[in-house]
């Protein structure tokens, strides 16, 4: 399984031939300006919620690559009210997918469309590959339900908000990769604007102490799993 940090909360997920893109707010982030859209792989899409910092450039890039949006059931239909495939979803539910099986959990955040629609409840997602299973927790405060999630699977990786203000912060963050038994984490939605602006040397240095490995990408560096 590959990892691809896109900016934000956007990720890039190689797994058994396929192509997953998550939350791809790309083109409006000037941190990510040297990433271009129009080379991006994707046979899924996973949209956590319905803020534009996380569904952007989800219509177009799954216009050119015809990419299957899944999502909570209001945002996968809106974008299939755009003649874009989709696959629904709600909170315990999971499917089997051919590059593994994608289950959708709880996020205590809140979810809207760019013009103030409703947009169904965020969510997080646990993603069991062939060989190795990741969580990624969207926009969300900490939460004891995060406990669940190793009573089914084990984890090899916590991708986890903690830019603070608007989801976790960095504290928080290392209570959740205990809540959910993982202490290998990537940490997205952080620095793209004001309000979550962190100290990486700092954040490292407590993740470290707490006995943890925190990473911090550069935008569109990857890794291995």
């Amino acid at each position: 399984m590959k990892i691809t940090f896109y900016g934000h909360a956007c990720i890039g997920i190689e797994v058994s031939g396929k192509h997953i893109l998550v939350d791809p707010f790309i083109t409006a982030n000037p941190k990510a300006s040297h990433i271009d859209i129009n080379t991006l792989q994707a046979d899924y899409i996973l949209l956590t919620h319905a803020h534009s910092d996380h569904i952007l450039d989800a219509e177009a890039i799954a216009k050119r690559t015809n990419a299957v949006i899944i999502s909570n059931y209001e945002v996968a239909v809106h974008f299939g009210n755009k003649g874009l495939k989709y696959h629904p979803m709600n909170h315990g539910g999971s499917w089997q997918f051919d590059f593994g099986k994608v289950k959708m959990v709880s996020a205590i955040h809140s979810s809207s469309f760019p013009d103030g629609s409703y947009g169904g409840n965020p969510a997080g997602f646990v993603i069991e590959g062939e060989h190795k299973n990741i969580y990624i927790s969207g926009d969300t405060a900490l939460t004891m339900d995060m406990k669940l999630i190793p009573m089914r699977t084990k984890l090899d990786l916590a991708i986890l908000s903690i830019g603070n203000n608007f989801t976790m912060d960095v504290e928080d963050a290392i209570i959740a990769a205990d809540f959910v038994a993982c202490d290998k984490v990537l940490g997205v939605h952080y620095d793209t604007f004001g309000y979550i602006e962190i100290n990486h040397d700092q954040a490292k240095k407590k993740f470290f102490d707490a006995g943890k490995d925190l990473m911090l990408l550069e935008i569109g560096q990857s890794i291995d799993l």
